[in-house]
């Protein structure tokens, strides 16, 4: 059944638990251990069916290659997903029994938060195992993390995209205002940006828009509305085929997972001029977070690691001006010599 699902990718373990005492509905699924053990959050969502949880984890496992490889962090890609409502099926005792389904895999895979997971529940996870990480008390938040690296692709985007090396007075389209992108508004407001705001959540759009003084576009309007940088910050699959014609922003740069539908959106974004981040390097900076809690805390060198992400999509652009390739495909090809190479000495 993994082994011939199209998103399978030479996954190297995907396993299932169903416990009935807590009501546990999980998928783990490790997608290439090269560079380390396989990292990669918990998501609980109420998947129509078995066969969307699968392909969401198979999809978000592979990501998390790419993303721990383009972070240049010694880990792999991992990610697990629970089939459940999080606001009413959520409970101590399913938390406890995801945490005895990461054990059990004996380090091989190491989990944290996710959409649908908090810090608090990843500390629940991690009563019933030693596998989770995101939850060092000396340690902040990890999306504040993943914020500063999409804010420093955004940067890099506006210097390479828009030829300038200050956000005042830009336009940003920031579609989501959840963990990550409420923490994005606020740096483009602290720089000075115009934003423009979308969430499914009416009430937080407004929120955050009177917080920090923004505009609200409807969730299925914001990619439309005129802005220089297009931030997607909510579920992936947004750029496609539909989308990305009607796009009328110069860059796209956001925190969200698989941003593009398919791999031919990558050169769809390339045809209509749109300078994009790949969005695997965007939000890495709440892995690179992880790896530094995990390691040797040091907020210093924290920072200068995320930094270095918007220094990476320079190296892609300019890899990609040489070649006349898409984005995308230059990065999944450095972060494929990055971890292919490890898995070749094995």
């Amino acid at each position: 059944m993994f082994i011939s699902h199209p998103a399978f990718d030479q996954h190297k373990l995907v396993t299932a638990r169903y416990d009935r005492a807590s009501k546990l509905n999980a998928i783990i699924a490790v997608h290439n251990d090269n560079r380390g053990p396989a990292i990669g959050g918990c998501r609980i969502y109420p998947y129509g069916s078995s066969e969307d949880a699968l392909r969401d984890v198979l999809r978000l496992s592979r990501g998390m290659t790419y993303k721990t490889a383009i972070a240049d962090i010694p880990y792999g890609g991992g990610k697990a997903v629970i089939i459940a409502d999080p606001e009413h099926e959520k409970s101590p005792a399913l938390l406890q029994a995801m945490g005895e389904f990461v054990e059990s895999l004996a380090g091989l895979y190491i989990t944290s938060f996710d959409s649908g997971t908090t810090l608090d529940d990843v500390r629940t996870i991690a009563t019933a195992t030693s596998f989770a990480a995101g939850i060092s008390e000396e340690a902040f938040d990890a999306s504040e993390s993943t914020a500063d690296g999409v804010f420093a692709c955004l940067k890099a985007a506006a210097a390479n995209g828009l030829g300038t090396d200050s956000l005042s007075g830009i336009t940003v389209a920031v579609q989501g205002v959840g963990s990550v992108g409420r923490r994005l508004v606020r740096r483009l407001h602290e720089a000075g940006a115009r934003v423009i705001l979308s969430d499914i959540n009416r009430s937080s759009a407004e929120q955050v828009a009177a917080e920090y003084h923004c505009e609200i576009a409807e969730p299925g309007e914001i990619h439309r509305v005129e802005a220089d940088i297009f931030s997607p910050n909510a579920l992936g699959g947004g750029l496609n085929s539909r989308t990305i014609p009607e796009i009328r922003a110069r860059a796209v740069v956001g925190g969200a997972n698989n941003q593009l539908e398919t791999s031919a959106d990558d050169l769809a974004l390339k045809h209509y001029g749109i300078l994009y981040c790949p969005d695997y390097l965007a939000n890495a900076g709440g892995i690179i977070n992880l790896h530094y809690q995990l390691s040797n805390w040091d907020r210093v060198a924290l920072g200068k690691h995320i930094d270095r992400l918007a220094e990476t999509f320079g190296e892609i652009m300019e890899r990609a001006k040489t070649l006349r390739l898409p984005n995308g495909e230059v990065a999944d090809r450095i972060a494929e010599e990055r971890f292919s190479a490890l898995g070749a000495g094995r």
